[in-house]
């Protein structure tokens, strides 16, 4: 097993653990010393883990999340469409942002992660106070979308893909 795989194994083992683990106890399981299990930990958590040290041994703190930006284009009419697909697959639209040839990356934060989420935002764009992002690049945008693992986003990346929403 190299150091990828065995970051990998701590994690899941973490994720499933009932309690803390020590870091003794980790290094048993895996085979190697202490130190190693400490310098895996500071690697994992440059990775964006929340591995917290107790008295006790580590902990995961909160689910980690990966994020991803996605190129996408699509009418007004598929706003609810493009976004019902991120949250149904577990994900959530972090942001939109576009690129406009003069002003450069504009960026809205959104953070919709549910059903309900999207309601309330398309109820927002409805009441005419303003116009979606898209509109002035011509329809053209990204999104950085979060999800629990990789996995989940190829899932919501390949849906995109499938619906006609991701641009190349």
């Amino acid at each position: 097993m190299n150091g990828i795989q065995r970051r990998r194994e701590i994690l899941d083992t973490l994720r499933t653990a009932k309690g803390p683990l020590s870091g003794t106890s980790l290094a048993e399981t895996f085979s190697v010393s202490r130190q190693v299990i400490v310098q895996d930990m500071a690697l994992i958590r440059a990775e964006g883990h929340d591995i917290i040290s107790t008295s006790r041994g580590y902990l995961i703190q909160a689910p980690a999340q990966v994020s991803r930006t996605v190129k996408v284009l699509h009418t007004s009419e598929e706003i609810a469409d493009e976004l019902y697909t991120i949250v149904d697959l577990g994900g959530t639209a972090e942001d939109v942002s576009v690129r406009h040839r003069v002003y450069g990356r504009l960026r809205a934060e959104l953070k919709i992660s549910s059903r309900l989420d999207v309601h309330r935002f398309l109820e927002e764009l409805k009441s005419g106070k303003s116009t979606p992002l898209k509109d002035i690049t011509s329809g053209y945008h990204y999104h950085t979308i979060l999800a629990d693992s990789e996995e989940t986003l190829d899932l919501i990346q390949q849906e995109l893909g499938r619906k006609g929403y991701l641009c190349r």
